[in-house]
């Protein structure tokens, strides 16, 4: 994909955004109400050094983002709001970090730990407030999984047959991105980061995934600026924002300063160009010129109108055929006498 400044990267854009745009603009199009949503970025420490990031490619089929690296995530549910066991920062503390109403800010945290649940097989939660569980596979872990995703069980229902705490403590804020008012489907989504717990591995089980992966934030960047990994703004942002960790422990220490200011897309119109930006992410400003049939017509009086083509004379009648000489009479006999036979 080209940006404004006509390099070529992986930036998601799809194209029906213009249209979308000059009719938001135009006051033709209502914007949708973002849904609450919660992604994880889970990471772990590699050989090399620095930590390594797990992402998925959405299927291509998919109606939003298909095609594009992602992180574990999804909707909240609004039984992610019913009351569960908990260890870590207290709901007035996290409300205060998210900027919700302590309610919302559970739904928020549980739906970030549900949905790596769902999507990875990776589970933030354990016995106690000091422990995790140590394996997640196993046919029991399955079917509780697929259960969650079918929406059959709720977390919470979930978390208490199993007995377990949900580790709030293993999360770290770490962004918010609301999806811009043009798009059809729309989220208001925070970003976490988490370390995989010991003993558990990421298992590539998303029915939205056709390939999974653990890569440095560094090679997932590099892959994106060659056009390589499609991503969204707020995938290639929150990555960006980890290449100057040396460790999974330095990242997750890094999330108490982070900035959670919601990022929203912000598109007018100068003439007939539009001009898509991120505050405070200059590098995804995009400049689109018009379509062909927004380009103003030139003025009437600079067109020549266009002469008549003459019209070709008609071709002459043909002349009448001339009469030709008379025909000579039949020859005729002498007229029998009256009561003659012949």
């Amino acid at each position: 994909m080209t940006t404004s400044s006509g390099t070529s990267n992986g930036q998601w854009f799809p194209a029906s955004w213009p249209e979308r745009i000059r009719a938001l603009t135009n006051g033709e199009l209502i914007p949708v109400t973002p849904r609450r949503a919660a992604t994880v970025l889970l990471l772990r420490d590699t050989a090399s050094g620095g930590p390594a990031v797990h992402m998925l490619r959405r299927r291509a089929s998919m109606a939003f983002a298909g095609g594009a690296y992602a992180y574990p995530g999804g909707g909240v549910d609004p039984r992610d709001e019913k009351p569960v066991r908990w260890a870590g920062r207290a709901l007035d503390a996290w409300s205060a970090a998210l900027g919700v109403d302590p309610v919302s800010a559970q739904a928020v945290v549980c739906a970030a730990v549900r949905e790596t649940f769902e999507e990875s097989g990776v589970l933030l939660a354990g016995p106690d407030g000091g422990s995790v569980v140590a394996d997640t596979t196993g046919e029991s872990w399955e079917a509780d999984r697929e259960a969650l995703v079918s929406r059959e069980l709720s977390f919470a229902d979930f978390l208490a047959r199993r007995e377990l705490v949900l580790r709030s403590d293993l999360l770290g804020p770490w962004a918010r991105w609301i999806t811009p008012e043009f798009e059809e489907r729309r989220y208001d989504t925070w970003f976490f980061l988490a370390m995989l717990p010991t003993g558990q591995r990421t298992l590539d089980v998303s029915g939205e995934a056709d390939h999974t992966v653990w890569l440095r934030p560094a090679e997932a960047v590099e892959g994106y600026r060659r056009g390589e990994m499609v991503m969204m703004p707020p995938t290639i942002a929150t990555l960006r924002a980890l290449l100057p960790y040396d460790s999974v422990g330095a990242a997750l220490a890094g999330a108490a300063d982070q900035d959670l200011t919601p990022v929203l897309a912000r598109a007018v119109l100068e003439g007939e160009e539009i001009v898509l930006s991120w505050p405070g992410h200059e590098e995804f400003t995009k400049h689109i010129p018009a379509p062909p049939e927004h380009v103003p017509a030139p003025p009437q009086d600079s067109v020549r109108p266009q002469e008549p083509a003459p019209s070709k004379p008609a071709p002459p009648k043909p002349a009448p055929p001339k009469p030709g000489p008379p025909k000579p009479a039949p020859p005729q006999g002498p007229v029998p006498p009256l009561g003659a036979t012949q």
